[in-house]
């Protein structure tokens, strides 16, 4: 799948950039060709002006022979009504006319024409003058542009061979801009096959309990609910497993499209956590473990007042997961400048230093941890959205057997 797209970004790519070539090869080209002919045809013009001229003097003074002149690349010629050129003797250019006089008459008049006699081209202005003593003639006024022909045509070859080269550096500039342009996209994928095939199995251990549970209860449709409490206890359990997971599953889901709104207001956050240690007072007090908490000050916090209600939550379930009975948790929070410290420790098992940068994967639990709960491997990867989401920064301290430590700071002055 990714070789066709490769292949297909590589040719749009290509296309792209030999467009471009092209484009700036032909722009170079027309330019370059309009300049050189535009003092062509300016000096054409003005040599038809004043060939006008000079008969309007010749009408005064009468006729003049020297009309006819070489000079400059111009060169002028005059016709008589009969398509007869008329020309000094002595002029060896006229005469070097007189004998391709067909292949030079001009056909067009008023207008700027080009022709080829003999491996020259010529380009040519050629009007009718009625003079009261000469009588109708044809002005011809022609100007060799065989150099301008030669360093175009020069000028035509180096920008086809550039473009050429141009095109064959942009296909392998393609291939390569390609190949960048799917990593991201082959890291997505990958991470969301992953996340289906993760998913897919958490969801399938509580489906496939819930299941053989339930087959042993039909076994037994005379047994009370006191005799098979066991079954149905743990029917309960996978049942609120599977809700969280379902849950977490679709919340990771919105995040990952921005479906879901952060609202962001002013609160108490110390009053917040104050709530929040209240909740976990009997829990804490139940599974033998202490939690404290240590607020310094009031801390007025602009940010989602519910997720950074769930990021606590999630950050507490998990020091309470990895800490053992008689074990301290301890929450705080201070400000400290501009920033807002949020920070959870426990004097549990702690991580190793390697598993430390793989925590917040989706679905990643480490052994321990496997031992010691039923969690999703969720948690931590919803609260780093959330921290995120409120431009926060994360730092995990820990060591096995001495504790772990989260410190989460947020700027005071959130943006939304």
């Amino acid at each position: 799948m990714f070789r066709k797209t490769h292949i297909r970004l590589t040719i749009i790519n290509s296309l792209v950039f030999a467009i471009l070539i092209s484009t700036l090869g032909s722009i170079l080209y027309f330019y370059t060709q309009h300049r050189l002919f535009e003092d062509v045809n300016r000096s054409l013009l003005e040599s038809a002006n004043r060939f006008d001229l000079g008969l309007n003097d010749e009408e005064n003074h009468g006729p003049r022979d020297n009309l006819h002149f070489f000079k400059d690349r111009i060169i002028i010629l005059m016709w008589d009504e009969q398509g007869n050129l008329l020309a000094p003797p002595q002029s060896p250019e006229a005469e070097r006319f007189l004998q391709i006089k067909k292949q030079i008459k001009p056909k067009e008049f008023n207008q700027l024409e080009d022709i080829t006699i003999n491996h020259f081209t010529f380009r040519y202005y050629a009007i009718k003058m009625d003079s009261e003593l000469s009588g109708v003639k044809t002005i011809q006024v022609l100007r060799d542009i065989n150099s301008e022909k030669e360093f175009l045509d020069k000028l035509l070859l180096i920008i086809l061979i550039s473009c050429g080269i141009g095109i064959i550096f942009a296909v392998a500039l393609g291939y390569f801009l390609a190949g960048r342009a799917l990593i991201p996209i082959k890291g997505a994928w990958m991470k969301q096959q992953q996340f289906v095939s993760d998913a897919s199995h958490e969801l399938r251990t509580p489906l496939a309990v819930i299941q053989a549970e339930t087959d042993l209860l039909f076994r037994s449709p005379s047994a009370t609910i006191e005799d098979r409490i066991i079954d149905v206890s743990t029917i309960s359990n996978e049942s609120r497993r599977l809700s969280k997971l379902v849950t977490n599953l679709l919340t990771l889901a919105r995040s990952d499209s921005n479906q879901i709104e952060v609202k962001k207001e002013a609160f108490q956050l110390d009053q917040l956590l104050a709530e929040i240690m209240r909740q976990y007072e009997e829990i804490i007090s139940y599974q033998g473990k202490e939690l404290s908490l240590d607020i310094s000050s009031p801390v007025l916090f602009t940010a989602d007042k519910e997720r950074i209600h769930q990021l606590v939550v999630i950050l507490l379930d998990n020091a309470m997961k990895f800490t053992t009975e008689g074990g301290h948790i301890r929450l705080s929070c201070r400000q400290i400048h501009s920033s807002i410290l949020l920070m959870v420790e426990d004097d549990g098992m702690g991580i190793s230093e390697e598993e430390i940068p793989r925590i917040f994967d989706r679905f990643y639990q480490s052994d321990k941890a496997r031992t010691l709960s039923e969690g999703t491997g969720l948690g931590l990867s919803i609260a780093q959205w959330i921290i995120d989401k409120h431009n926060g920064k994360v730092t995990v301290a820990s060591k096995p057997g001495a504790g772990t430590k989260i410190e989460v700071s947020f700027p005071r002055n959130q943006k939304n």
